[in-house]
């Protein structure tokens, strides 16, 4: 039986809309609402500190010990957490005291998570959450727990998976930059160099610099398909996959130029994000945001060695250097950003850094595709086992 016959099934069982074994109650049943509290006066410590936003930092003190799921009061309603460590919040945040008699903590997280908290909006400017309303939230569960620690651990695969292999890319990413300080930190500027050493300018080796296209005429974003995306700057600062990114229309003559390549390197040029950076590790159908600055390597050049320069602290000084304007909208101009001084080794060591670069994102590459296929399956799979339409029998066989 298939995924979708499986559905059909389950839905015949249903009594009331409730699944068989299923009851319905209210969120203010199966937990408590507490506010958060100020964290100003608080000493660095170690324990997390959450604000609406995930960890602000860590302090000195706690406001609860056991699992909890953490609910905006204020901001982006939808940007839930998890926690079952020992924690502070803010005030923008409630957290929550869990019947764990009624319902398994990671359980509740992930039934709010097919919740639309934002249509629950009290506020005006601000979109704003309260008690009262919360704890009218009507939620349908599995009256029996050890179905929901089995829905939880299945959902619970997924995430693991997924963390594991980011953490694997992280562990790559780190592993290039440690090759390349070995390799190319050697010497400083103002040293006497080796024979083929010597010091250049980004001006050396790019090809072209340029921003890309407006946002209001030339690459607006829109809600339908268009086999086109365009990367902006909240893109790379959220480090969004590629899926995520926002579908744009384009002029043919605008795509082909804006085009993004294998070994583009893009660098947010104003707002709080200036100098966030992204590598583009494979050919795209996708343009970028007037907010960038696109750089591409010349022909004598390495891609590799130019991405290791800008994530590198020395260029992220440099960012900083030449940064203009308020200090809430700092900017940033290409010619400013090509004056960046380095120094190079011959050109045989870059052709065998470039080798070694491009195992490491072959690797990340796969990582990435692993990750992106397993948070599909999981987004499949969630409303479906949170509403019963998926028992979970059924869900272990349509994952196995």
């Amino acid at each position: 039986m298939n995924l979708e016959a499986q559905i059909a099934a389950n839905k015949t069982k249903m009594i009331n809309d409730i699944p068989e074994g299923w009851v319905e109650t209210t969120l203010g049943e199966v937990c408590k609402i507490k506010y958060g509290k100020d964290h100003k006066k608080l000493e660095d410590g170690n324990f997390p500190c959450y604000g609406s936003g995930g960890v602000m930092r860590n302090v000195n003190k706690i406001l609860y010990d056991k699992p909890s799921v953490l609910i905006p009061r204020k901001g982006t309603l939808s940007n839930l957490f998890f926690i079952n460590k020992p924690f502070w919040t803010v005030d923008t945040l409630f957290y929550t005291e869990i019947d764990e008699t009624k319902i398994n903590p990671k359980y509740l997280f992930y039934k709010l998570k097919t919740l639309n908290l934002a249509d629950l909006n009290v506020g005006s400017a601000v979109p704003s959450l309260t008690t009262s309303v919360l704890n009218d939230v009507i939620l349908e569960i599995p009256k029996n727990i050890l179905e929901q620690d089995s829905l939880v651990q299945i959902l619970t695969s997924f995430d693991n998976k997924i963390s594991l292999l980011q953490e694997q890319n992280k562990t790559l990413e780190t592993m290039a930059q440690t090759i390349f300080k070995e390799w190319f930190g050697k010497y400083q500027i103002g040293d006497v160099l080796p024979e083929g050493w010597h010091v250049g300018t980004l001006k050396d080796i790019i090809k072209t610099a340029n921003t890309g296209l407006d946002a209001i005429k030339r690459a607006p974003i829109v809600d339908e398909e268009t086999g086109i995306k365009c990367f902006r700057i909240q893109d790379a600062s959220q480090k969004k996959y590629f899926n995520k990114w926002g579908n744009t229309i384009v002029e043919k003559k605008n795509f082909e130029k804006f085009k993004l390549m294998k070994g583009d390197i893009l660098i947010a040029r104003t707002g709080n994000s200036i100098g966030v950076n992204y590598f583009v590790q494979e050919n795209l159908n996708a343009v970028f945001n007037n907010g960038l600055i696109r750089l591409r390597t010349n022909e004598k050049s390495n891609y590799s060695v130019l991405n290791m320069i800008i994530t590198s602290d020395r260029f992220k000084k440099h960012i900083d250097s030449i940064s203009y304007g308020t200090s809430t909208q700092p900017n940033m101009q290409i010619n400013s950003l090509l004056n960046y001084e380095f120094i190079l080794p011959p050109e045989e060591i870059q052709n065998e850094f470039e080798k070694l670069y491009e195992l490491n994102i072959t690797k990340q590459n796969n990582n990435h595709q692993q990750i992106q296929t397993l948070t599909k399956t999981r987004e499949t799979l969630l409303p479906k086992l949170m509403s019963g339409e998926l028992r979970v029998a059924d869900a272990l066989k349509a994952v196995e």
